[in-house]
């Protein structure tokens, strides 16, 4: 057995150990449901920091942002506050989220090599000052609340509201099955560029990735606008839940596709005059300088 077959067979391993310990603990409580789910996901969140102190290696909790919402939303589908059980609006809202979410999890699991691959970001987090702070607060934690704090609407759509389903879901549903799509296609081209030994310290500028430096990122947060619009398409009255997507779209602007492009400058000759001539997000020509 290989390195990375062991590696995440051990880190499949945590994760179930995390959330029947979250499960058990959440069962007696008696509050909110959308409570106790926050609590639920702290809890677990605080199961997989102890497993990437004792493995030392942060990545472990990469898989959790696209793993944990799924028993999320079967929890809240399934045994909604209203006690109302739809159906079809659950089909409508759960096989986006399903999708992305194997579909994220898959391709964190083939480029992943192992316990000892952690992801660049959280090696050079590490290196500032207080890294033990921000390596529970800022790795772990902040990502789970961000999650949650995302996924609020998708409570107040499955779980709260006795509304059916309408033509409206049917289109908020399909177009975030596309977003997840348009994270697929980029990349499945991003994988196949690094693949290709030639590619060692390049960076690729072909396909979707010719027009948007970030295009996987551009769908993650469609995504992500996606579950407020199907919740929207619920009912409207819910529209101030802008702020949950809206907080998504600000982290990937300006903290995560940031730090990319940084590394980039660094890395790789020519990412400047790239980064001058195409949109960081937005899928449109070139700019001309």
């Amino acid at each position: 057995m290989g390195i990375k077959v062991k590696s995440l067979i051990i880190c499949l391993l945590v994760y179930v150990f995390a959330l029947a310990i979250s499960i058990l603990i959440c069962s007696n409580i008696v509050l909110n449901q959308w409570v106790t789910v926050l609590i639920a996901h702290i809890i677990a969140t605080v199961i997989v920091y102890i497993a990437s102190l004792l493995f030392k290696n942060s990545s472990f909790y990469d898989p959790f942002w696209s793993i944990a919402p799924i028993p999320i939303v079967i929890y809240i589908s399934f045994w909604p506050d209203s006690e109302n059980l739809d159906y079809e609006k659950i089909f409508l809202f759960f096989i986006p989220v399903l999708y992305w979410g194997i579909r994220l999890t898959y391709n964190w699991a083939r480029r992943w090599e192992g316990l000892y691959d952690e992801d660049f970001r959280y090696e050079d987090l590490k290196e500032l000052k207080f890294a033990s702070f921000i390596d529970f607060f800022g790795i772990h934690l902040y990502p789970t609340l961000q999650v949650n704090l995302s996924l609020l609407p998708l409570y107040y759509g499955l779980s709260v509201s006795t509304n059916t389903s309408s033509y409206w879901l049917y289109l908020a549903s399909f177009y975030t099955i596309m977003a997840v799509t348009l994270e697929l296609i980029s990349d499945n081209q991003l994988w196949k560029f690094k693949k290709n030994k030639d590619n060692k310290n390049k960076f690729i500028k072909t396909g979707l990735w010719s027009y948007s430096r970030h295009p996987n990122y551009l769908g993650e947060i469609l995504f992500w606008w996606g579950i407020f619009f199907m919740t929207l398409a619920v009912d409207t009255s819910y529209w101030y839940l802008f702020i949950c997507p809206l907080s998504m779209n600000l982290m990937f602007a300006l903290i995560t596709c940031k730090m990319m492009d940084d590394r980039s400058l660094v890395k790789r000759d020519g990412y400047k005059d790239y980064m001058d001539k195409t949109n960081q997000l937005l899928i449109f020509p070139k700019k001309r300088l």
